[in-house]
């Protein structure tokens, strides 16, 4: 399996319980349906491998997740830090103007008034809010993810309207 062909899910903080099971800290894009889940990719050295579930449960942003062969606290304390990997195509489609974070890095910023403003470089989460990190006249610039600044996300173009106010990119 790819990396670009997958999203970060979360990452293993540590082991749980006598039987190898793990806590798993949820990114805010994660599904909240790991009961479900069968597999899941683990990042080892920038390779994903896959890891099959034995049984999970979800307790706000935590998992707590067994994996098959995957039987001592000393097993799961190797996985200890490592990032979880699952597949795009299992992620559920969002409504017109939504968008994952990892899919719209490289898209281009234009604003309605001063035009290209530049490209999308990453996305930070404070809270419940979202951040378009992009650099903009040898700056680093963070316009928030939301309405009224984001007017739309042109995904086949690849393209996110703003409407910035006046000054906002002089702060």
């Amino acid at each position: 399996m790819k990396k670009e062909d997958c999203f970060k899910a979360g990452f293993i903080m540590r082991p749980h319980g006598l039987k190898g099971e793990v806590t798993v800290s949820l990114d805010p894009d994660s599904p909240s349906d790991w009961e479900t889940l069968k597999t899941v990719f683990i990042d080892q050295r920038n390779t994903l491998v896959p890891y099959f579930i034995e049984y999970a449960s979800v307790k706000n942003d935590k998992a707590f997740v067994k994996f098959e062969d995957i039987s001592t606290p000393e097993a799961a304390a190797g996985l200890k830090n490592l990032s979880i990997y699952l597949e795009k195509t299992s992620r559920p489609k969002l409504q017109a103007g939504d968008f994952y974070d990892d899919e719209i890095i490289g898209f281009k910023v234009e604003d309605e008034a001063e035009g290209l403003l530049g490209v999308v470089k990453d996305i930070e989460r404070a809270g419940m809010n979202r951040f378009i990190i992009l650099d903009y006249a040898d700056k680093e610039v963070m316009i928030p993810a939301q309405q009224p600044l984001v007017k739309s996300v042109n995904r086949t173009k690849k393209v996110i309207s703003v409407n910035l106010p006046v000054g906002f990119l002089d702060i």
